[in-house]
């Protein structure tokens, strides 16, 4: 359920605009995510923090992010990144406090939502992104964030 007192006026269309621009004629990864995570973190309202997973043999590492020192590597099914990661499906958590085994990077943040990133039909990182505020992120969210990962999947070479 989402709250209706949050300022909802994120324009994932012209996010996704964005993001093209910033990626194009661009493949290398990093530089990618690096500029994603700054788009995204000054667009989106009431977030704390934003920023990649990288798959690394078998366990999810920190990329590029903006916000607070982050956990280094999150274990495959472990809090809501290693779910994520794990069942192949976006996680969308109004209360991270109630998830079991939430891993707990930033004391600020009540919600979060992660989607897996894709490239060829392999999972090769999540997008985490945490809010201070309860049921922050909804189910307009949850699409145009996934639209937004769909695309980083295509555009950059995962092949580091």
């Amino acid at each position: 359920m989402e709250r209706d007192d949050i300022k909802r006026d994120t324009d994932y269309s012209l996010l996704l605009e964005q993001l093209e621009a910033l990626t194009e004629g661009e493949r290398d990864t990093i530089a990618n995510l690096a500029n994603a995570s700054g788009a995204l973190s000054m667009n989106l309202a009431d977030v704390n923090w934003v920023g990649f997973y990288l798959m690394r043999e078998e366990q999810l590492v920190l990329g590029p992010f903006q916000g607070k020192p982050a956990c280094r590597r999150i274990a495959l099914g472990k809090g809501v990144c290693g779910t994520a990661a794990a069942t192949g499906r976006t996680q969308l958590v109004e209360d991270v406090h109630a998830f079991p085994g939430h891993i707990a990077c930033d004391g600020a943040s009540n919600s979060e939502i992660v989607v897996p990133v894709y490239h060829e039909g392999r999972l090769v990182a999540v997008l985490d992104i945490d809010s201070p505020l309860f049921g922050r992120f909804g189910q307009r969210d949850k699409e145009g964030l996934e639209d937004c990962a769909a695309l980083l999947g295509r555009r950059c070479n995962w092949k580091i």
